[in-house]
């Protein structure tokens, strides 16, 4: 999952959920600022995060080869 891709994802899913950023940090345990950071694209993210934000749509970021371009 590309970071865009990734952004792009948590975003509609938590619009999906009817979560506010706000709300959607309280649920996740995560801090407004990584969130907001998250939606943004921000390049670097520790990825235990990521996955808690993830988990909350029941999904998980896994490695994965990089496809051949």
């Amino acid at each position: 999952m590309e970071n865009n891709t990734l952004s792009k994802t948590i975003k509609e899913e938590r619009k999906k959920a009817g979560l506010t950023q706000v709300e959607f940090a309280e649920r996740s345990g995560l801090g407004l600022r990584f969130v907001r950071e998250l939606e943004q694209g921000k390049e670097t993210l520790r990825m235990d995060k990521v996955n808690q934000a993830l988990a909350m749509f029941g999904m998980v970021m896994v490695p994965a080869r990089k496809e051949r371009e």
